[in-house]
């Protein structure tokens, strides 16, 4: 089966993607190799097969077994960098790459300094000395190109009072709205892999997308890659939902001013551009603590660490108790400069 794997020309160790230079590096001599100029031969392959499959390391013979979702990994006898070729050609080839640039050290240090900002967590949570695993990944995603053509009508009021010698009035005014409205939304992202929590994946936004480069597999050495698990066409009708809140939101921008809105029709026709099949560099940085494991995911570029971390629950109780003392002594203090008494 076919495997590539980058070995160094000067000392024959295995090479891994350095995000830190954005070079191929060997870690035995120090050699960097420029992505830019090395031949990718993903473009003299062609995808076959999609089933569980099994390679030979290239470094040491042993057998890799994988599923049909990874597409690089490395190996768990000699700790090589492998690249699944015909996992990554054909339709399943990415068209760009956001390479990390946060190297795994960085990583861990940055997740620690993440756990120390948790006010609510537990002592020996916020040590960070608990991880039990983190692995870079580069996950399939899709970015979508959406036209959108929208139409509405609606029915609005203002509403004012005042007050004129013993009268007090109100007057209100009736408009009809109507607003005609184009919104292009540009490099959408959509998970495409069925192993990732969707919710974790998209609080990890926003990918500086002016980092996107074009595919080529010496990105992948030394990281986990997965290939799509669900095509555009599949993901379409989630990306579509994504934007609604945000074309509710501009159609909101549009009206404001008003007393009262209300829509009578409203028409969105949502039109897709282009989607570009690509790969984004996440950390998943796996954690126990008190017999349970928890999950958190780092943008490989940004640092951003999303995830759901224990809570205390007496230093709730401590916020609650210092919230409800706070509260108590203003409502006093208030009450003796208005010169009543409190009990």
């Amino acid at each position: 089966m076919p495997v590539i794997e980058y070995r160094c020309p000067n000392c024959g160790s295995g090479m891994n993607f350095d995000g830190n230079t954005g070079m191929l590096s060997c870690p035995s001599c120090g050699r960097q190799d420029n992505i830019d100029q090395i031949p990718d031969p993903l473009k003299k392959q062609v995808f076959t097969e999609n089933e569980i499959k099994s390679y030979h390391c290239t470094s040491c013979g042993a057998d890799l077994v994988t599923d049909a979702d990874t597409s690089a990994t490395t190996c768990s006898f000699c700790g090589a960098a492998v690249v699944l070729s015909d996992r990554l050609s054909g339709e399943l080839a990415p068209a760009m790459v956001i390479p990390f640039a946060i190297t795994k050290e960085t990583a861990k240090e940055a997740f620690k300094k993440w756990c120390k900002n948790g006010l609510l967590t537990p002592s020996g949570f916020m040590t960070a000395d608990r991880i039990k695993e983190i692995t870079g990944i580069y996950v399939p995603f899709w970015l979508y190109e959406l036209h959108n053509r929208i139409e509405v009508h609606g029915r609005a009021t203002k509403v004012r009072s005042y007050t004129q010698g013993d009268y007090h009035y109100t007057e209100t005014q009736h408009y009809e709205i109507y607003r005609k409205i184009r919104l292009n939304y540009v490099n959408l992202p959509i998970d495409a892999s069925k192993k990732m929590d969707d919710k974790l994946m998209d609080k990890l936004e926003p990918f500086p997308y002016n980092q996107l480069k074009d595919f080529k597999t010496p990105y992948l050495a030394g990281y986990i890659a997965e290939k799509y698990s669900y095509t555009d066409d599949e993901l379409y009708p989630r990306a579509k939902e994504k934007t609604r809140p945000y074309i509710e939101s501009y159609i909101a921008s549009t009206v404001s001013g008003y007393t009262s809105v209300s829509y009578t029709d409203k028409q969105i026709d949502t039109t897709l551009k282009n989607a570009d099949y690509v790969l984004l560099p996440v950390w998943m940085v796996y954690y126990d603590f008190n017999r349970t494991e928890y999950t958190f995911a780092m943008n490989g570029q940004t640092g951003k660490v999303v995830g759901r971390p224990p809570i205390s629950k007496a230093k709730v109780a401590g916020w609650f108790a210092g919230v409800s003392a706070v509260s108590f002594l203003s409502i006093k203090v208030v009450a003796w400069m208005m010169g009543g008494g409190f009990l």
